[in-house]
């Protein structure tokens, strides 16, 4: 009984957190990994990370290209946003699409974000991340490119300053 109990749980706050995707124009962008999207249905923007890649901290060496490189890619344009699940700051975790490609598979594959791992999990964009370290594409260019979850340990956020 408890495990049916939980199970209904589960599922019911999974499917509470995922969305059907919507379409939007990008309004603003914040960082390598993180913008604001107003649906086309005429809602407030919504500010989403992308999901499976981790740029860059603002203030950490890489940052500010990565965040440009974001907004030269999708500012002011129409994508279609998918949002996997709700991340601890209560923003959406989404794969966004521009133009019929992936915009973390981008950027990661210029360079400009790691795949995101977990544990022993290279992450899902871990070919495009490989075929950026061989070229020396972006970040990968630094012989020991420092991941942001390392830097964020040694100086907190950035928006903590």
């Amino acid at each position: 009984m408890y495990f049916r109990r939980w199970l209904i749980t589960l599922v019911f706050t999974a499917s509470a957190h995922a969305e059907l995707p919507f379409t939007g124009v990008v309004s603003y962008v914040t960082d390598g990994d993180t913008l604001w999207v107003r649906p086309r249905t005429g809602e407030a923007a919504r500010k989403l990370r992308l999901d499976g890649i981790d740029a860059p901290e603002i203030c950490q060496t890489g940052g500010a290209v990565a965040r440009a490189a974001l907004q030269q890619m999708v500012l002011h344009q129409p994508v279609r946003v998918t949002i996997r699940r709700i991340d601890d700051y209560g923003r959406g975790l989404a794969r966004i699409e521009f133009a019929g490609g992936d915009v973390g598979a981008q950027l990661v594959r210029a360079g400009q974000a790691w795949s995101y791992r977990w544990r022993r999990d290279p992450g899902p964009y871990a070919a495009e991340e490989a075929a950026a370290r061989q070229a020396r594409r972006g970040l990968f260019s630094e012989d020991q490119p420092e991941l942001p979850r390392d830097f964020r340990q040694r100086h907190g956020s950035c928006y903590a300053q």
